[in-house]
């Protein structure tokens, strides 16, 4: 019994490694760190992320994705924008909370459509190609993040790209990192393997209570 727990658990970890390692691999061809060398597309898909950090201070996850989103459009790198994120509660929207980021950052609405259903990096591509109808799109998030994007993207036959937005300091959120590290061998699970289904008829807004 001990060994055998000793080969599951060796196992799992090579498993683990070697996931990140070809999803950071197989992806470095289509993430894109400067604008100038970004190729244009008509539609980007940001994924989201909380807008508040523990302890109520803005998280830079979030901040930094909107001004890379900003940035682009005013370059004329993108016309449209799809912001996919979770809305699982009347009291937690991050595509509403993304849509008011960009606002404030001088981004019209009409160029803005919210995807309330993008609950998993997983459904966020997903449905930007079967919702949407979006088959060439540029993803913008952290490069960590992008990577794990763009194999999905790849592997359901989708034309991606990716710009990473300023990474944040060093043991910002560690916890991220880990959780990252540990969703790449679940995205390989997903796409080659479970094949789990996306919500692909719901997109609408948990509505909050009004205050009395």
């Amino acid at each position: 019994m001990i060994k055998l727990l000793f080969i599951l658990s060796f196992s799992s970890v090579v498993f683990v490694l070697l996931c990140n390692y070809w999803i950071v691999y197989s992806t470095r061809s289509r993430s894109y760190f400067s604008v100038d060398k970004l190729p244009s597309n008509d539609v980007a898909l940001v994924l989201g992320t909380s807008r508040g950090s523990e302890g109520g201070k803005v998280n830079l996850y979030f901040k930094y994705r909107m001004e890379a989103t900003a940035l682009l459009f005013k370059e004329g790198k993108i016309k449209y924008i799809i912001l996919s994120g979770n809305n699982d509660s009347e009291y937690y929207n991050e595509p509403l909370d993304m849509q008011k980021a960009l606002l404030d950052l001088g981004i019209p609405e009409e160029v803005m459509t919210l995807d309330y259903a993008g609950f998993r990096t997983f459904d966020s591509v997903i449905r930007c190609k079967q919702v949407f109808n979006q088959e060439s799109f540029t993803i913008i998030s952290q490069n960590f993040h992008n990577a794990r994007a763009l194999y999905i993207a790849h592997h359901e036959g989708i034309n991606a790209i990716a710009f990473a937005a300023q990474d944040v300091p060093k043991g910002y959120s560690f916890r991220t990192l880990i959780r990252e590290y540990l969703a790449r061998p679940k995205a390989v699970l997903d796409v080659h393997f479970m094949r789990p289904e996306a919500d692909l008829e719901t997109n609408r807004e948990i509505k909050r209570k009004k205050k009395p």
